[in-house]
């Protein structure tokens, strides 16, 4: 009786959908729940995220399957609580993607129109004006505008991409201003596209919206073709993963750096010599997609350790491919959970505890997250980003 109700529960077409989605390591899954552990959300004592059965429940095709409105809003909220931090995949012993199988019933969801409204509303707006804050294209220069930067031409050797965020946020724009004051100091040729370029599509495609990110992704790649765009240089590991690893399905033929390899370089090569001293005692925070999707760790610990009088410290246990995700990924940035139910303030305590005075971080949506929850925090930490620093010291 038992197999008969358990048969009966299966929906294979369910399963097959999501198979063709992306979910192909459904099969390799034998439920050890290692995922569970290093999950992020493991750390957060008032959600239960159990990881280990999302291959399970998509082999039975059981996700996002309930007719009971309330069990199928449960359902929806526990996909969309994945942030993409690949912990999971990272920590397994099969190499199961648990954020791919994720995305791919997100696609599904997104297919019918039943995911979080605010995530909805990110999507709609980079459908309609190129970017999740819906801010005019035309707006995309204003950081630069008092810099003299350059509109890209063929001629110049790289392409400054710096990111929605730090292009519309106001606190994240000096990310922008202080890469291109490193960049005019030691004369590297770059230039922007401004309004003609589009966002990357990063976190549309994770939350699932694949036709909105075909529509930005070939807008992109067609601009960067005709602007003769070769090698391209971003301030968000989330751009380099996309532009890097994506993009090529589409036809792109540019290379991607991220800043802090290629500044890392040029401190390695002699290129620039930090000369001012900041004497302060920083913690770096390995950005999920930075560390564990690009394997670049060590680039921005160079950078912060070649800078005169600063003090580097680590959090232990929970540096590099183990770094606690804050939260941001996979539309996460954009979602609103309650106060008690937060990654960041899990890792945000792990990072004040080591007693530094400041938190360096190389992604843009770090930077917010961070900034963001400290608001209610009682700390007076102070989060910049790597290239931030880099500038004041030279």
């Amino acid at each position: 009786m038992a197999k008969k109700i358990l048969k009966e529960e299966i929906n294979d077409e369910i399963r097959e959908v999501l198979i063709e989605e992306g979910a192909i390591d459904i099969y390799k899954c034998y439920q050890c729940g290692k995922c569970t552990s290093i999950c992020p959300w493991f750390q957060v004592d008032m959600y239960d995220f159990p990881v280990y059965r999302f291959s399970l429940e998509t082999a039975m095709g059981m996700v996002a399957s309930s007719e009971d409105k309330d069990e199928l809003a449960a359902e929806i909220d526990k996909i969309y609580r994945c942030v993409g931090c690949e912990a999971c995949l990272d920590q397994c012993p099969h190499g199961i993607d648990t954020p791919r199988i994720l995305r791919a019933a997100r696609r599904l969801l997104v297919d019918f129109g039943s995911y979080p409204d605010t995530l909805k509303s990110t999507v709609q707006k980079i459908k309609n004006v190129g970017n999740p804050f819906g801010e005019p294209a035309e707006k995309r220069t204003d950081w630069a505008k008092e810099l003299n930067v350059p509109t890209y031409e063929e001629k110049l050797d790289y392409l400054y991409f710096p990111c929605c965020v730090p292009v519309y946020d106001s606190r994240n724009q000096n990310i922008a201003i202080s890469t291109a004051k490193i960049f005019q100091k030691y004369k590297i040729s770059f230039g922007i596209l401004g309004e003609k370029e589009l966002c990357c599509g990063e976190a549309i495609r994770r939350v699932g919206a694949e036709q909105v990110f075909s529509q930005v992704c070939k807008g992109n790649i067609k601009e960067f073709k005709n602007s003769g765009v070769k090698k391209v240089l971003v301030s968000s590991p989330h751009c380099l993963t996309t532009f890097k690893d994506e993009y090529p399905e589409f036809g792109a033929e540019f290379e991607t750096q991220h800043i802090t390899e290629f500044l890392s370089r040029l401190i390695d090569d002699g290129k620039i010599k930090p000369v001012i001293e900041f004497n302060k005692k920083v913690v770096y925070h390995d950005p999920c997609t930075l560390g564990r999707k690009n394997g670049i760790y060590e680039e921005p610990r160079n950078i912060l350790q070649s800078i005169p009088g600063l003090e580097l410290v680590e959090v232990e246990e929970f540096n590099r491919n183990l770094s606690v995700c804050c939260g941001a990924g996979s539309g996460g940035l954009w979602m609103e959970w309650d106060k008690n139910e937060r990654i960041a303030d899990v890792r945000l305590k792990q990072l004040i505890d080591t007693g530094a005075d400041i938190i360096a971080v190389a992604c843009p949506y770090c930077l917010q997250m961070f900034e963001e929850t400290l608001k209610s925090m009682n700390s007076e930490i102070e989060v910049l980003d790597v290239t931030e620093i880099l500038y004041k010291s030279i």
